[in-house]
Parts: structure tokens; C-alpha cells; sequence
């Protein structure tokens, strides 16, 4: 792929300095690493360190920005490549002195443009001058009303799959680690947070500066800006919330602290110093996002009872999974993902107990079993190991690298112990730390290293049809709940036409509605519809988990007493996990898309490019 774009830079570059030809194309490219969705060949060149000097403009709605990279240089190399898309480069110096060998390459799709930079093999540092478009894909610019405190704008990135170079030109891809120091001036009054070493306070001066030591991905590039509060909720792990809902978000977290000592001693020391959180307005496209030291999070998870919280183990899970050992390409993104989840079941046993995160377990099951239906068209799309070349990376962010992938490894754990098994993740964490991995070598290190390099005992697990096929092995565990079994139970009488009120619902948890709603059949009586909302009052639910369910339900339903609930929710959340099931409910329902678009026109503004990208396609918009 790397070749294709070397020859379509050399074709088609734009000259933006004074050259009107790109520097010599003939560099030999066959030992280049293949980088499935970045422009870059670090081969060549590559970058080890970032010092970012920003400035936040929330009128413009741009960044105005200098990225000074600290490059490696191979001997006889003469470009270095970074990626872009949507940015405006201004000006360009190689280790100081202002450079017209520049080029921009023509837009590819899904990946923006390639900015080609001369240099030779003696450059120490490139800088690039640029400011970001309004309506980069990474920025979400919220005005003062779309927040919870109705005051102060806010602004936040996403950066994962490949959306950093919308915001900062770079080497896009999971496999280049580098690491970065920032200073961002933001306007006086807010405060600045970044995947670095963080402030507890407002500065005055509306200048902030960051550290971040460990070398990262330039997806776990993040930045967020607002009327922020900081509240520590242990000795190493703390909150960051606008005002209003800092007491509320430090509540719902002040498990963290255990959550991080739980997960310590399963598999080693925390690499990242500090655990932090930040509640972002609920636009926000994701449950979380595992930017290290700082997970920012939905407000959806704010339950008030603490029931949410998986996502918190989850995020911190992926302080090992993902942060400290990344997959080399997103091909490769069960490698985070399947490893991610299969931790956070963990943290939450040692924290909560085997039953609660046996139903977490079980919820994971029926989500991979509707992906697999979702699927059924591109069945390809259902292996571990998938193949994204020339694809958006958010294809492959299903639920079959999370659930899939975590059921293998629960396999594997069933079938050759879970202390053995633990010593080998806890090796792999430690002896891949700060690195990339792709599938084939964490499968060899699987064999040699577990199973002493036992062919027929790997054959027998199944591991490559678990990888490389389509669907589900017929060798996985399967898990059983017994809180959901009494849940069963209440379904069973509820289906044979008990009375809703009759239902017993004494103690149960999220998790239990959900089970519960799970199960109800769309082609129940409107009449019986009715008698559930009445009983349990589903459409009025502050839970967003059991809300969206619900939702689902009554639009298969017809149930049009939830309709004004709906709109709210989805004028008021940009969550996408709980935006697509309700739209593609209102699709199948009105194939006319009327409804679905009158609403969607509405909320659009409200959501992240993320979502959009989703749901305008869903749409045919």
C-alpha cells in the first residue's frame, strides 16, 4: 500500500514551498514497514518526540499550533512523511531554518493527505506551523449550552482510529510511538487537560503545560478544554467534571482506587503514574476513551448507584491492553480490545465477585450474538484478524473484536488454567511494555510460551479458527449467571401472561433490567407494552443503559407513549453505542426514514464525527 502512495506522491504532489518536484523517489521501500492506514514509512524517518505549542480559539473553532517533532533518521534517507487531513500548513523549518521542500499529497480516502518533508540524514527536528479546520473530524466544539453548566464552551478530541492528523500533523498509525510535551493557552477561566501529566486547578494565565513521558500512539492523543473542577478520589486516581456534576461523577467513581489495586495485582505495577477520569458533555461519541492518565467518559455512566462502572475497569484495563502493549495496525485491533475486556471482567471480580462479573459476561455474549446477525452479509468481518486495507479502521471496531476476542482468552483460560494462564498475560504485558504486537507474534508467543510449543494442544483450542474464520469456534466456554437465572424466572411467569406487578425485581441491578428487557418480544400487545411502563417506568428511566434498551423496544412496539422520551434522548446523547440501535429501530419501522430524519437533522449538531459518520450513512444523508 505504501508503494501505491510513494508512487501517487511522486505523480501528484502539489508544490506548496518552492520546489516543483518532490525529492528522490527511488528509495529502496522493501524492507518499509506496512502501514495499513498511514502515509508514514518509518523506515525512512520516523518520530520519537513531540513538543506541541497550541492555542485554542473557540470563535474560530481552530487550533493554531506548532508541532516540533524530534525525528530517528535512517542513513541515506531523504524525506520524512507525516500525515494530514483538513490541516492548513503554514510554514515548515527543518532543525530551525525555514524549508520550501515541502509537499502535500493529493486526499485519499479515509485518510486525509500525506505531508512530505526533504531532509537528510544528519536532521535532528522538523517544525510544522498549521491551524486546524473548523470542522475537523477529532474537535468537538460545544457552545456554552451544550454543556452542563450552560456557561463556558467546550472542547474535546477523539483521536482513535485515525483521526489525530485532523488536529495535529503525524505519523498516524499505532505502531509509531513517540513521546510529547504541550503547552496550550485556552481562554482565562477554563482549564486544559491532556493525556499527560495534569493540573488540579485553573491557572489564571490560560497556559498550561504538559508531560507526557511514556511514548504513546498518536491516537491516545487527547485534549480536553472547559470549565473543569478536579476532585481525587484516591491516593492515585481522581475526577475531572464541570462543576455541577463533580460531586455526582466523584460518587460514581470512588471505587477507582480499588479498581487500580485490583488490577495490580493481577497483572503487575501501573505504568502511568496516575488514574484520572473526566466527564465530558454527552456528545461525547464512546462509552470511554482509554487516553492514558485520563480516560475521558460519557455522562451516561452516571447511574447514581455506581452499576455503570464496568466502563471505568474497563478504560483502566486498557492501561495494559492497548496503552502499554498496542496492536501494531488496526487489523490487529482485537489485540487491545479482546485483552481489554477480558481484564475488566477481571478487575470487576476482584472487586464486585464471580457472580457480577459473570453477568457481564453473559450481556457480552448477547451482544456478540446480535453482531454476528448484524454481520451475517460480510461474514469475513466477523474474524479476529481482519483485513482493512483500503477501509475506514472504524469498521473493525465491532463487537467482535471485544467480545469475540475476550472469549477466546476466557477459552484459553478454561482449558489450560487461570494461574498459568495469568503468568503468561502478566510476561506479555511486561515483556511487550511500551511496544506493538501483531497477531502472529502474540500467537507464536501463545504456543511457545503456554503451551511449551505443544502443536496439537494449540490445534486443539481451535486458536486459528478463533483468529482467521468467520463465526464462532464450537469449543467456546460457555458462562452461565446465576443472578440472571432468577431473572429467567420472572420472564417465564411474565411470558405466560403473569401480571407486571407480580414480578419480583427485589435487589435486582442494571445488568438484571437489561437481561430482562433483552427478553421481551417485540411482538408483545401494545396493552402489555403498556403495563410494563406502568409498572417499572422504563420510559422515564435516568439509566441510560436500561433507557436506550427500552426505547429499542418501543419503537418495534408502536408504544408512542415513549416517543417525546426518545427524541430527548437522542437530541441529548451522542453515545453511538445507544444512537444506532434506536435510529436503525426507527429505519426498520419506517423504511421512509421520516421520523428518523426529522430528529436526526435536529440532534445532528450535537454529535461527534464519530457518530455522523454512522448514522449518515444509516440515514442515506
Amino acid at each position: 500500500m505504501n508503494r501505491i502512495y510513494v508512487v501517487l506522491i511522486a505523480l501528484s504532489l502539489m508544490g506548496c514551498g518552492g520546489s516543483e518536484t518532490a525529492p528522490n523517489d527511488t528509495v529502496e521501500l522493501s524492507n518499509s514497514e506496512h502501514l495499513v492506514h498511514s502515509f508514514a514509512i518509518p523506515a525512512e524517518a520516523k518520530v520519537t518526540h513531540l513538543n506541541l505549542q497550541a492555542e485554542v480559539d473557540f470563535e474560530a473553532r481552530q487550533i493554531t499550533a506548532t508541532a516540533s517533532y524530534r525525528i530517528d533518521v535512517r542513513e541515506g534517507a531523504e524525506r520524512i512523511i507525516l500525515d494530514i487531513d483538513g490541516l492548513t500548513i503554514n510554514a515548515i523549518r527543518v532543525d530551525g531554518t525555514v524549508s520550501k521542500q515541502w509537499w502535500i499529497g493529493e486526499e485519499v480516502a479515509f485518510l486525509g493527505q500525506p505531508l512530505e518533508i526533504a531532509i537528510n540524514d544528519t536532521v535532528q527536528e522538523v517544525s510544522i506551523d498549521y491551524v486546524t479546520s473548523p470542522d475537523a473530524r477529532a474537535l468537538q466544539w460545544l457552545t456554552p449550552q451544550q454543556t452542563a453548566g450552560k456557561e463556558q464552551p467546550f472542547l474535546f478530541t477523539q483521536s482513535q482510529a485515525i483521526l489525530a492528523r485532523t488536529w495535529i500533523p503525524c505519523q498516524d498509525s499505532p505502531g509509531i510511538r513517540y513521546t510529547y510535551e504541550a503547552t496550550v493557552k485556552v481562554p482565562a477561566g477554563l482549564m486544559a487537560v491532556m493525556s499527560a501529566s495534569n493540573p488540579v486547578a485553573v491557572d489564571s494565565s490560560g497556559v498550561y503545560r504538559f508531560e507526557m513521558k511514556q511514548r504513546i500512539p498518536s491516537y491516545l492523543m487527547a485534549l480536553a478544554v472547559g470549565e473543569l473542577n478536579f476532585k481525587s478520589v484516591g491516593d492515585r486516581t481522581g475526577v475531572y467534571a464541570e462543576p455541577s456534576i463533580l460531586e455526582a461523577a466523584a460518587f460514581e467513581f470512588e471505587d477507582m482506587q480499588k479498581m487500580l489495586e485490583a488490577a495490580e495485582k493481577i497483572y503487575g505495577a501501573y505504568a502511568w503514574e496516575r488514574y484520572d477520569v473526566i466527564v465530558l458533555p454527552p456528545s461525547f461519541p464512546f462509552g470511554g476513551m482509554e487516553n492514558p492518565r485520563l480516560t475521558f467518559a460519557t455522562p451516561t455512566i452516571l447511574a447514581g448507584d455506581k452499576s455503570l462502572t464496568a466502563l471505568v475497569a474497563h478504560e483502566l484495563a486498557h492501561s495494559w491492553s492497548g496503552n502499554l502493549v498496542t496492536n501494531r495496525t488496526w487489523n490487529d485491533f482485537w489485540l487491545n480490545e479482546g485483552f481489554t475486556v477480558y481484564f475488566e471482567r477481571r478487575i470487576m471480580e476482584a472487586v464486585y465477585g464471580k457472580e457480577y462479573a459473570d453477568m457481564l459476561s453473559v450481556l457480552g455474549m448477547q451482544d456478540l450474538e446480535r453482531e454476528l446477525e448484524n454481520l451475517a452479509d460480510v461474514p469475513e468481518d466477523t474474524r479476529l484478524k481482519l483485513e482493512l486495507d483500503g477501509r475506514d479502521p472504524d469498521d473493525g471496531m465491532s463487537d467482535i473484536a471485544y467480545e469475540k476476542g475476550y472469549f477466546l482468552l476466557r477459552t484459553v483460560e478454561e482449558n489450560v488454567g487461570r494461574d498459568r494462564f495469568d503468568a503468561f498475560l502478566k510476561q506479555h504485558f511486561t515483556g511487550h511494555a511500551f511496544s506493538t504486537i501483531t497477531t502472529e507474534e502474540f500467537l507464536a508467543n501463545l504456543k511457545e510460551e503456554l503451551l511449551n510449543g505443544d502443536q496439537a494442544q494449540y490445534d486443539a483450542l481451535l486458536i486459528d479458527q478463533w483468529v482467521y474464520e468467520a463465526g464462532i469456534p464450537n469449543n467456546m466456554v460457555q458462562v452461565e449467571s446465576a443472578l440472571f437465572a432468577q431473572v429467567d424466572q420472572q420472564i417465564e411467569g411474565w411470558l405466560a401472561g403473569g401480571k407486571a406487578v407480580e414480578i419480583d425485581t427485589a435487589g435486582w441491578t442494571t445488568h438484571q433490567w437489561l437481561h430482562f428487557l433483552r427478553h421481551q418480544p417485540a411482538t408483545q400487545s401494545l396493552d402489555r407494552i403498556k403495563e410494563l411502563d406502568r409498572a417499572f417506568d422504563f420510559t422515564d428511566s435516568g439509566n441510560s443503559e436500561i433507557a436506550a434498551e427500552w426505547f429499542v423496544l418501543a419503537i418495534a412496539t408502536d408504544y408512542h407513549a415513549a416517543d417525546e422520551a426518545i427524541d430527548q434522548f437522542l437530541t441529548e446523547v451522542g453515545r453511538r453505542k445507544f444512537l444506532v440501535p434506536i435510529y436503525k429501530a426507527l429505519v426498520e419501522q419506517d423504511p421512509t426514514l421520516e421520523r428518523a430524519k426529522m430528529i436526526y437533522l435536529t440532534a445532528r449538531p450535537n454529535y461527534h464525527s464519530v457518530s455522523t459518520s454512522t448514522l449518515d450513512a444509516l440515514l442515506k444523508l
